[in-house]
């Protein structure tokens, strides 16, 4: 448990599910947790597990579908190099200078890393954002996954931090 904070609840896992709204357009969208700010509700991430769906195989045409999670609202989807990034997902096809569909290759840093880690991050402001976006797709795709963790109190100190760290860094 991190420093500072106190388990309120056991673990609880959030799924979701979201689809472009057309071919190869960013996506967002707004999970509440439901948490409150009046008991320095926040909460902590210990695993994530997510789906992407599959590429168009175009003949000739690299394709690719991308998606992440973040703890802030964002305006493409992200890499694991944002520090509101919790997890990322990327599926491709390369079929450049092909003239079948090419060869499909995946790359997830979704799936939860050794369990020597005490959590993967500390959401704590009231959401998390999940955002997908296809290239060269013939039709819109979609990502789904769940988020696991718990909520926790923070102390007066480490609930301002944590607070202003999201809010200032998004």
């Amino acid at each position: 448990m991190p420093a500072g904070l106190k388990q309120t609840s056991s673990i609880i896992s959030i799924g979701f599910d979201l689809s472009e709204t057309g071919p190869n357009t960013f996506t967002q969208s707004q999970v509440d947790l439901n948490l409150s700010p009046l008991d320095r509700e926040v909460f902590v991430v210990q695993a994530v597990d997510l789906t992407l769906g599959p590429c168009d195989a175009v003949a000739g045409t690299d394709t690719s579908m991308d998606g992440s999670i973040t703890s802030t609202r964002q305006t493409a989807v992200q890499t694991l190099s944002n520090s509101n990034c919790l997890a990322i997902a990327k599926n491709q096809i390369r079929a450049g200078g092909f003239v079948d569909g090419g060869v499909g290759f995946s790359q997830t840093a979704g799936e939860s890393p050794n369990t020597l880690l005490e959590y993967l991050g500390i959401i704590a402001t009231n959401d998390f954002f999940v955002q997908v976006a296809g290239a060269n797709n013939l039709q819109a795709h979609s990502m789904s996954g769940k988020i696991y963790g718990y909520r926790a109190a923070a102390s007066a100190d480490i609930y301002a931090a944590l607070v202003q760290s999201e809010v200032l860094s998004a």
